[in-house]
């Protein structure tokens, strides 16, 4: 097994995604050719495709130093180059977050590196990468492995500094090594690394986090709250050789085990170096039951299924892959972890794809189909009527007219109640966005931090903190009050409307405010571990007063920004639903009692008539017909789900396993 499958997925999953892409633009062509189509429901449309345009996968390596982790990566993705790209000898060769990807906008690869000095400013990494000057660039030649070996060196470096400028720069001096000279130590030279070129499962959307120790896990806040948590996958190295050792524990219960519980991220750890294990002379069977034995207990010790510990060899790997010699490649076992890559993590991303655009266009399309199914039945129905009362059809039109434009009149006076309710829900939305000011937030930061500044005790540091989250809980406790209020308003409107459209029934959508207060407390519990820390106390009140605006309080910013959008977003999208139901409706009347009119005002024979009316039938039929190819692309089960293999997954209802 290669990585040719992984290829092979992601490629699929890619190609599922511009399939989707296409759907919903001809979907978008099809509102507007039957008059169906509305602000709110191109805006739900356009928002689909930018979420499916701007979508990637992630993977990232994560344990303590010398546990392999860049060598694995060298195994898995580099062995085409005959050597190693990523530095991986013996030491700490990673020293700095590093993200590997493919930017197509782009002419020239290239690493880009920040340098380690950034974090004495009160900017994080997310908005470092929007000022290119800040960043040291290296052209990468591809087509030249020598010079990529030497310009991926440079990540690695490292830079002498003295101990009481370490500190401010937010490291621990004993989880640093010396530099020779008294009070001297050394220090990562970059802060973190991103490295664009261009390789086949980068261009398919593919991304890379390689991560340091647990050091820079600590001290580098921003990787823990923001970086692993968007993750698919986190791959957890540990070494065969020493087992779960206190670090790797460390690491894992304080940076790791939350992340499954709390996002889609799936967890996984790597066995490596079981090549320290094989033995001639005690035979495959003694060497199998060992490796065994050791993975069973690491599964146990960090609380994950069996099947979730890949004993491997990324050592052997590599010189296997690079000497073409598959016996040894299968000895490796690697062949394991890149079938979980395949089959459990692309899997993993095509569900959440399928929840959040699939599933929403699904609903948009069955809708219209529903409604221009209503029309093709009332148009058939009034054929039929016309065909059967040829002598006094022309004052049976007239009838036909009339009751759809009282039809037309109902749908109108129920487009304009909800228009109504929208307005009073746009008050409660006011008050919900008051509740979630950005103002109210500045508030908060600017108290924080005249209390951090102003604080020379211990005691009064921790209030400080303790009380800028307080105050960020009190505010979400008050808007959860605001959003249980606007709740009960939009649930009272979709009821009226499922009793009118028994046919229709629609579930009203809640606004949530518990995952945000999730989120907040799991930031709060890293934030105990800054301020706890005692050499965080002992920093100087400016350097951590930085620091904690640096790290913990970019993160409540950017939940604060998410939870306005989401604010803005639900006001204006929680009629929606109802909207498009009523608005399509009317639209539909509008359209056919134009036909009616026409077919009204024809002074020809009613056989005429009845071409026009079979011709009016034959249009929706064809409208419908597309309407039911778009339905069944998007029904259609994402690539892996096809395969019918996975099985692990709380997949969507459709357990489809065939292509439609």
């Amino acid at each position: 097994m290669s990585m040719e499958r992984l290829s092979q997925q992601v490629s699929a999953y890619v190609t599922w995604k511009r399939e989707l892409m296409r759907e919903i633009t001809r979907y978008r062509s099809w509102l507007a050719t039957n008059r169906l189509s509305s602000e709110a429901v191109e805006a739900k449309l356009e928002g689909a495709l930018r979420l499916l345009r701007t979508d990637h996968i992630t993977l990232a390596f994560i344990g303590e130093f010398s546990r392999g982790k860049t060598e694995l990566i060298n195994s898995l993705f580099f062995s085409e180059y005959g050597q190693r790209m990523l530095p991986s000898h013996a030491g700490r060769t990673t020293m700095c977050p590093t993200e590997l990807f493919f930017d197509p906008r782009s002419e020239r690869s290239y690493i880009r590196l920040l340098p380690i000095e950034t974090r004495l400013a009160e900017a994080s990494i997310a908005q470092f990468k929007r000022i290119p000057r800040h960043w040291v660039n290296i052209p990468l030649d591809i087509s030249d492995p020598d010079n990529m070996v030497q310009a991926f060196t440079q990540v690695a470096k490292t830079k002498p500094m003295p101990v009481e400028q370490a500190i401010q720069l937010g490291f621990h001096p004993d989880m640093l090594e010396s530099a020779g000279k008294p009070d001297q130590v050394l220090v990562p030279a970059w802060r973190h690394a991103i490295v664009n070129f261009d390789h086949p499962l980068l261009r398919q959307g593919l991304r890379i986090l390689d991560t340091p120790g647990l050091n820079a896990l600590g001290s580098e806040p921003e990787l823990t709250l923001s970086m692993l948590p968007s993750a698919q996958a986190i791959i957890f190295l540990l070494s065969a050789d020493t087992g779960v050792t206190a670090s790797d524990m460390a690491v894992w219960q304080t940076h790791i085990r939350q992340l499954d519980e709390d996002t889609p991220t799936r967890l996984f750890a790597v066995l490596n170096k079981i090549d320290v294990l094989w033995d001639d002379l005690a035979g495959d069977t003694f060497v199998h039951n060992a490796i065994q034995q050791i993975q069973a207990a690491t599964a146990k010790q960090l609380g994950i299924a069996r099947a979730d510990v890949l004993p491997l060899s990324a050592k052997q790997a590599l010189l296997a892959k690079v000497r073409k010699d598959q016996p040894l490649l299968t000895r490796s076992q690697i062949g394991d972890l890149e079938n979980l890559l395949c089959e459990r993590i692309v899997a993993q991303k095509e569900r959440l794809l399928e929840e959040r655009v699939v599933n929403q266009v699904l609903a948009l399309l069955q809708n219209s189909q529903h409604l221009l199914n209503l029309r093709l039945g009332k148009v058939r129905e009034q054929h039929s009527l016309l065909a059967n009362h040829q002598q006094d059809n022309g004052q049976l039109l007239f009838e036909l007219t009339a009751k759809t434009k009282d039809d037309h009149s109902q749908h109108h006076r129920r487009l304009l109640g909800l228009k109504t309710n929208q307005r009073l829900l746009k008050r409660q939305g006011d008050l919900l966005r008051a509740a979630a000011r950005p103002e109210r937030l500045e508030e908060h930061l600017l108290k924080v931090r005249k209390n951090l500044t102003g604080s020379w005790t211990t005691l009064g540091i921790n209030q400080a903190i303790l009380h800028f989250f307080r105050s960020i809980e009190s505010d979400l406790q008050n808007l959860g009050q605001e959003a249980e209020m606007a709740n009960k308003m939009v649930a009272a409107i979709y009821r009226r409307h499922n009793e009118e459209n028994p046919l229709h029934g629609v579930d009203a959508p809640q606004f949530n405010v518990k995952r945000y207060l999730r989120e907040l407390q799991q930031q709060q519990d890293k934030a105990d571990q800054f301020r706890l820390h005692l050499k965080t106390l002992l920093t100087e009140q400016r350097s951590l007063t930085r620091r904690f605006f640096a790290t913990q309080v970019q993160e409540v910013i950017g939940l604060h920004q998410r939870l306005r959008q989401e604010t803005e977003q639900w006001a204006s999208d929680a009629l929606m639903p109802l909207m498009q139901h009523t608005l399509e409706h009317k639209q539909l009347l509008e359209t056919h009692m134009l036909r009616l009119k026409a077919l009204a005002q024809d002074t020809q024979q009613a056989r005429l008539r009845g071409q026009h009316m079979q011709r009016y039938t034959q249009e929706l039929e064809q409208q419908l017909s597309q309407a039911n190819e778009m339905l069944r692309t998007f029904r259609r089960p994402a690539p892996i789900q096809r395969l019918g293999k996975v099985v692990t997954l709380p997949l969507a209802s459709r357990q489809h396993s065939t292509v439609d």
